[in-house]
């Protein structure tokens, strides 16, 4: 096997295990709503996720601190402002998913927060980016696959599915910001300012509106340390990782089964189950995903293919 060959399949593997850990996370997030409040549990969760990716930063990527004492362009004084403002953004997102994991399935949950992969690019028309037929192909599977999923025969919708498409549409602006921030600072410091934040930011609102003690955390603990340890700080940095030598098309399609892997998780630990118009809205999702994605670069890839 060749080594870039080698090197690709690692890359997939590794994100494969991502998207696990991201779909499981979601019966995390469930069940910790039986012990704790959803701020005090995201608080918490962003804050040990920040632990894991100091403690990886300091061991493999050391040098990247020195971001934290640079002056001048790109210095610390930015990465700080934009971690500060990513992470702000990340708990909004992230407080509108716990809470609205209340009032929904793992699996409705799971197919939409994954819809940031078609927000985006639609959002990029606002700025004047170019959008092509793979992305309004993709959009359109995916909005009549949510309509499938969320809005029975009655014509009424979950109320948590409303929670978790605002999470959507939040994470979607963080991760365009994303994408700026991340041309001028090392991406591992970017994510400890952010997930501190959003850590802190959760943290303070769940000590003044949710209760607290030490034997409410300790029954949430191992929700806690699934949720922070493995979903935020090492699933993460598995995505960073596995980046640098993955084909976009591969990522794209990896990453899409986030929510397949939350519904087989809230079916084997939850006992969750979908109806067949749920399913079938699934599957039109997961293709809408997978087609925005994978169209543009297999249509870039053909258009280079030919003029060679």
């Amino acid at each position: 096997m060749k080594p870039d060959t080698r090197q690709h399949l690692r890359a997939n593997l590794l994100m494969l295990v991502a998207a696990m850990i991201w779909g499981s996370a979601f019966v995390a997030q469930r069940l910790s709503l039986d012990a704790i409040g959803p701020f005090l549990f995201t608080g918490l969760r962003f804050l040990l996720g920040a632990l894991v990716v100091l403690t990886l930063i300091v061991c493999i990527r050391r040098p990247a601190l020195a971001e934290l004492t640079k002056r001048g362009p790109g210095g610390s004084r930015e990465l700080l402002g934009a971690g500060v403002l990513l992470g702000l953004v990340v708990a909004a997102a992230i407080s509108l998913q716990q809470i609205g994991l209340q009032y929904t399935k793992i699996a409705n949950a799971g197919f939409i927060s994954s819809l940031y992969v078609v927000i985006v690019p639609l959002l990029g028309v606002l700025f004047r980016h170019r959008t092509g037929v793979g992305t309004w192909l993709g959009a359109t599977l995916a909005a009549i696959g949510m309509y499938f999923l969320s809005v029975d025969e009655h014509f009424s919708m979950l109320y948590g599915d409303w929670y978790q498409l605002g999470g959507a549409l939040v994470i979607s602006v963080q991760m365009m910001l994303v994408g700026r921030f991340a041309l001028r600072h090392d991406t591992l410091m970017l994510a400890l300012v952010q997930f501190v934040t959003c850590g802190i930011a959760c943290l303070a609102v769940g000590l003044v509106v949710e209760p607290v003690s030490l034997a409410v955390i300790a029954r949430a603990a191992p929700t806690i340390l699934y949720g922070g340890a493995l979903s935020v700080g090492v699933a993460y940095t598995i995505q960073v990782v596995a980046a640098k030598h993955a084909a976009p098309s591969h990522a794209a399609v990896i990453f899409s089964m986030e929510g397949v892997f939350a519904a087989l998780a809230g079916w084997l630990v939850l006992g969750e189950t979908l109806s067949t118009r749920a399913l079938f809205g699934c599957a039109l999702m997961l293709a809408g995903l997978i087609v925005c994605q994978v169209m543009p670069v297999w249509g870039r890839g053909r258009v280079s293919h030919l003029s060679s």
